[in-house]
């Protein structure tokens, strides 16, 4: 997308309006621990943004500023829309931020037996179940689309074998669903930590029956990211508060396949002029077009996301 000045200025003004995410006690409980082992995880389907700027800022803090406790990680499983130009750019504007680390980047991409492995003990424990309704026919079952969390629906029984058998030989692949009534029957309760020690209460039966593993890709991104995060042994979860619903889903997985569960950090996100959310989608302005605003910009985020002694 061409530079445009005009929202690149409202960006910047936005982030310089916000109130500081770490505060005091935040910051010397990171100074004491020399940073929190975290991680930033972009999808390389686009540049990064502004959005993605601050974001990634917000890790590099909680991190320490330490690049042994920063890792970055390649959530490159949509191969359709994932491109290698974009997970160069990205390490190169990381780097114009100043921000480093030490390990070796993980890519989902490579990790697809791992996932499959996880699905194979959900599978065998009867907590997973296919799917070979279409998106289609799926929508039969839902809540008009006007409502902003949509339970996905229990789709188990909804084909008898005979139509299933038909659909197999037609070479349709299933999704795997999980049985969310039989997986909180499995845990009870699940709950996450938030960074400043406050356990939440987690709700995930409101998500319904959601999908694990996609049709075309082994595992979808809940299950991805669960398995990622414990497999690198992140202590702190640090992501956007649009995520934030997703950590209810993610603390069950977690309880499910007996992996360790890290506290979380959500940060604000950066809105548009149009108050929505900046993003690939929306064809924010890209950081590699911002030249000489990366110093301002740099030096905004790090003006305004720690409160000064």
């Amino acid at each position: 997308m061409a530079f445009n000045p005009k929202t690149t200025h409202h960006a910047l003004s936005l982030i310089e309006g916000m109130a500081p995410v770490i505060t005091c006690e935040l910051y010397a409980n990171i100074i004491d621990k020399n940073g929190w082992r975290t991680r930033f995880a972009p999808s390389p389907t686009g540049f990064l943004h502004i959005g993605h700027a601050y974001a990634a800022y917000v890790v590099w803090q909680i991190a320490g500023e330490n690049p042994d406790k920063f890792l970055l990680r390649i959530d490159d499983l949509d191969y359709t829309r994932c491109s290698d130009k974009y997970i160069n750019q990205l390490k190169s504007d990381l780097s114009r931020l100043d921000i480093s680390w030490t390990s070796q980047e993980t890519y989902q991409s490579k990790r697809l037996r791992r996932y499959s492995q996880a699905l194979q003990t959900l599978q065998e424990a009867d907590l997973i179940y296919p799917c070979y309704l279409s998106r289609m026919e799926i929508s039969d079952f839902l809540s008009p689309p006007s409502i902003e969390q949509i339970s996905q629906p229990c789709t188990r029984g909804a084909l008898s074998s005979k139509e299933i058998l038909k659909r197999q030989q037609r070479g349709i692949k299933p999704a795997l669903r999980l049985d969310m009534s039989k997986a909180i029957q499995h845990v009870g309760e699940v709950g996450w930590t938030r960074l400043d020690g406050i356990v939440i209460r987690a709700e995930p039966a409101k998500f319904g029956d959601i999908i694990l593993g996609r049709r075309d890709i082994t595992a979808c991104y809940h299950l991805s990211v669960v398995l990622d995060d414990a497999d690198t042994n992140i202590e702190v979860v640090t992501r956007g508060e649009d995520l934030r619903s997703s950590t209810d889903i993610h603390c069950l997985l977690q309880k499910l396949l007996g992996l360790p569960s890290p506290i979380y950090f959500h940060h604000p996100v950066i809105l548009g002029e149009d108050g929505k959310k900046l993003s690939k989608r929306h064809k924010s302005p890209s950081l590699h077009n911002l030249r000489d605003t990366i110093l301002t910009l740099k030096n905004i985020l790090r003006k305004e996301l720690v409160i000064n002694f």
